[in-house]
């Protein structure tokens, strides 16, 4: 059932992508200059480090050894001052990267968010708002380890292990030999869990996300579930989605909790045998006691970077899951683009022609076929027709939410293919059947018209549309603070806002999308005269069941099955006797019954 909706979506057997990191690391660039001094600091915090065991040699070898109370003092303040420097050095690297990590979290959030800004309908059409989200907050959130620590430790470490080695070489040649026979065995691991590991955390993210995009469903239609009594449907279907992210999140961490161990075993088996030879060394006189405890510091020394690197893989194979997922969104291209050599719209007459036009979202079944007409400036224009007869798809096509398969859309002679999309969008106002109120004052929400709009101009657009009455009776007036969608508000107040919004930006062409449908028939009656005002000297089309409403349009067009079956004024179409007559009849003796 609704169950079944929420699908996987995300391909999982995908190989680790170079390019996508490289894509990744690109953000780094503007913080080379951070990056740089972060790499010093660090490097004298690891040759701080790696100082120790060395200073620990000197002080058993030259000192301890002897008795040598004051050298020993000495090599201990020695010893202090240099982790004194390791600690401050460490101190300010973290300070430096966690700010250039969460700028560059930022900046990704960013990207994400206006690119979406710029996907056609056809991208929300078939993704639930829940997956998306999930991509800008809990995928890029899942970056920050990788960025604020991982990157600049790699260097880091691998600095720290080169130059170990080298300490270890130079102490004992035979037993840095020793120490390395364990690393194959460190590889063998890290070859067989990598693969393993990626793929589980990926299903980790797509059960996350399959999860996320019920939950929204849930609480967007959560009036609905009670109306219904479905509360244990949901209740069981999130039950199973949460399961999902559990044993999936448990499957990961199994075979997560087997690298670092595994990698620690290797250690501790690298160490034994440390030990192992080097107290044979020792009775045979070719190592002191101070070179064999230097040494096994510098096999610690030698071992943790190559677990931090180890480590950093799997961390690397967790966010890169993430990674994918968020370059995949950055790369989906929007249906609708301007055109490379596209021009500003002049200012808009409201000509608007149809030529030819043929539309479909399948082949198989068109949703407009040859459909042809010229709209003159100013004029009004009804769309009437059965459901998914072809209207919606007419002023979406106008405002080129999708481009016509065949024919062209001409606005004051103008092919809208030509001109760059904000200019030709901010000349026009859309106001839809289900309006959208945002979370704020009823001020702000009909200044979105128009944001440079002064308080009166606010005031007089909502007095026009008669949405002035109901607003000032309000606890705050226009400051009264509403929910998200409006929660708040009654259909027809939401509507009468929309309505006040529309005028205030003053369109030179206006859809009106069913946008009466939720209102009374006292307050259709009161917004009637609001209506004039608001169409007035401006190309509009309106879409409405109710023909009450679109009575006084100058044309009113029939749709049915993706053509234009009538077309007149109202009297002409009754005079005609045909669909259109026969709607109004059917919905006039309706209206009289009840």
């Amino acid at each position: 059932m609704l169950r079944q909706r929420i699908t996987d979506d995300e391909v999982l057997e995908r190989p680790f992508n170079k390019e996508q990191f490289k894509r990744l690391m690109g953000y780094m660039k503007p913080y080379k200059k951070q990056l740089a001094i972060t790499l010093v600091l660090m490097i004298i915090a690891a040759v701080c480090g790696l100082l120790g065991p060395l200073i620990l040699q000197i002080a058993i070898d030259n000192y301890m050894s002897r008795g040598q109370l004051a050298g020993l003092m000495l090599i201990t303040l020695t010893f202090l001052g240099v982790n004194f420097i390791s600690m401050l050095c460490v101190r300010s690297r973290v300070r430096i990267m966690v700010v250039v990590g969460q700028e560059v979290l930022f900046r990704l959030r960013q990207d994400l968010f206006n690119h979406i800004q710029k996907l056609s309908f056809t991208f929300y059409d078939s993704r639930p708002a829940g997956k998306i989200l999930v991509r800008i907050i809990n995928d890029v959130n899942s970056l920050s380890d990788l960025l604020t620590n991982g990157i600049i430790n790699v260097v880091t470490d691998v600095f720290t292990l080169v130059v170990a080695l080298a300490f270890m070489f130079s102490i004992h040649f035979r037993l840095a030999l020793i120490t390395l026979t364990t690393v194959p065995l460190m590889f063998l691991v890290v070859t067989l869990l990598k693969r393993t590991i990626r793929v589980r955390w990926q299903t980790v993210r797509k059960k996350v996300s399959n999860m996320n995009a019920y939950l929204h469903e849930s609480l967007a239609g959560m009036r609905v579930t009670q109306v219904f009594v479905r509360e244990p449907e949901t209740r069981e279907i999130y039950r199973q989605l949460s399961g999902d992210i559990y044993h999936s999140w448990m499957d990961a961490i199994k075979v997560n909790n087997l690298f670092w161990p595994s990698i620690e075993l290797i250690a501790a088996i690298g160490t034994v045998l440390i030990y192992w030879y080097g107290i044979k060394f020792l009775d045979q006189g070719t190592v002191t006691v101070g070179v064999l405890v230097a040494f096994t510091g510098y096999v610690w020394r030698f071992w943790q970077p190559l677990n931090n690197l180890a480590n950093f893989y799997n961390s690397l194979l967790v966010a890169m899951a993430s990674t994918e997922r968020i370059f995949e969104m950055l790369d989906e291209k929007p249906d609708i683009t301007d055109a490379a050599d596209a021009v500003e719209m002049p200012p808009i007459k409201g000509e608007v022609t149809f030529e030819n036009i043929t539309f479909y979202y399948e082949p198989e079944k068109p949703v407009l076929e040859n459909v042809s007409f010229t709209v003159r400036p100013g004029e009004t224009i009804a769309l009437v027709g059965p459901t998914g007869a072809g209207k919606t798809t007419i002023v979406n096509l106008l405002s080129r939410f999708y481009d016509p398969v065949e024919g062209r859309v001409l606005i004051d002679g103008v092919d809208i293919r030509g001109v760059v999309l904000h200019s030709l969008r901010k000349q026009m106002g859309v106001m839809l059947q289900d309006p959208f109120i945002f979370s704020g004052t009823v001020m702000d929400n009909i200044r979105y018209g128009r944001l440079d709009a002064t308080d009166e101009e606010v005031v007089e657009a909502a007095k026009i549309v008669h949405a002035h009455e109901f607003i000032k009776d309000m606890e705050d007036g226009y400051y009264t603070q509403v929910q998200e969608r409006g929660s708040r508000l009654s259909q027809g107040q939401k509507q009468l806002i929309s309505f006040a919004r529309a005028l205030l930006a003053d369109p030179k062409i206006l859809i009106l999308d069913e946008a009466t449908s939720s209102i009374d028939t006292r307050t259709e009656i009161l917004i009637q005269n609001g209506l004039k005002e608001l169409l007035k000297g401006r190309t509009s089309f309106v879409i409405a069941h109710r023909l009450s409403t679109i009575r006084n349009a100058d044309r009113i067009m029939v749709i049915d099955h993706g053509k234009i079956i009538e077309c007149g004024s109202h009297e002409e179409l009754i005079r005609k006797k045909g669909i259109y007559y026969n709607l109004y009849k059917a919905q006039y003796k309706y209206l009289k019954a009840i």
